[in-house]
């Protein structure tokens, strides 16, 4: 099999996973966000009800988690492969570097209410009537709802940068995620439901890779038959 053959395989395959990686990041993530802003009120001072009545559903959403971010970071690392020697080293550094703050701001925060669910378990009384838990809700919902926020905003700038300059999605979901980025970055901690803009984004960029890469498979097979063995 020829160097050109592997070539258009690979490229083939490349999009395909980043698609795959991307829908199920985007679809996990949803999930999982969803339950928690059904389970958990988002008042950092609520007293810890939740605990009580959902504490099963907030494990849940809490196991899917490490999934979504596995799926995020290969998303990240198929996007590159895609991108080559067209990637932007400015952009493409913002790019990865506000992709992996994503990842550890969502693993750290899932951390704590995992924490959380645990000491309830062990000791539910003594950890609803001390300050620990209080700071441990303040935290997570600051990381969630300020930080984690507005570096997905940097993020899909920078993606949106990357794909306006080197064409590998079309302009308007380039322009999409420039206005929903700006979105996340004048947002305030009261919005609920804003950090879904994030996925979502995602998603629609995963749907499109993935259909243009199923309706050019002819393509590839019939170069494959006219390479030379």
């Amino acid at each position: 099999m020829t160097q050109e053959v592997i070539s258009i395989r690979a490229s083939v395959r490349t999009p395909r996973a980043a698609a795959i990686a991307g829908i199920l990041f985007a679809v996990l993530l949803m999930t999982a966000f969803s339950l928690l802003r059904l389970s958990v009120p988002a008042d950092p001072l609520e007293a810890g009800m939740w605990l009580k009545t959902s504490a099963n559903t907030v494990a849940l959403a809490l196991n899917l988690v490490p999934s979504a971010g596995i799926a995020f970071l290969w998303f990240i690392g198929v996007l590159r492969d895609r991108l080559g020697e067209r990637e932007d080293r400015f952009f493409a550094t913002v790019f990865l570097g506000s992709g992996l703050l994503i990842l550890a701001m969502l693993f750290a925060s899932a951390a704590v209410v995992g924490v959380i669910v645990i000491a309830y378990s062990a000791q539910s009384k003594a950890l609803l009537d001390s300050a620990t838990f209080t700071f441990a809700r303040a935290v997570t919902f600051e990381i969630m709802n300020i930080y984690a926020i507005k570096m997905a905003g940097v993020f899909m700038i920078s993606a949106s940068a990357l794909a306006i300059r080197t064409g590998f999605i079309p302009r308007w979901l380039a322009f999409l995620g420039y206005a929903l980025a700006l979105l996340l970055l004048l947002s305030s901690r009261s919005i609920e439901w804003i950090l879904l803009a994030f996925p979502l984004w995602v998603l629609l960029i995963s749907i499109h890779i993935l259909i243009d890469n199923l309706r050019r498979p002819a393509a590839g097979t019939d170069q494959e038959l006219h390479a030379p063995h």
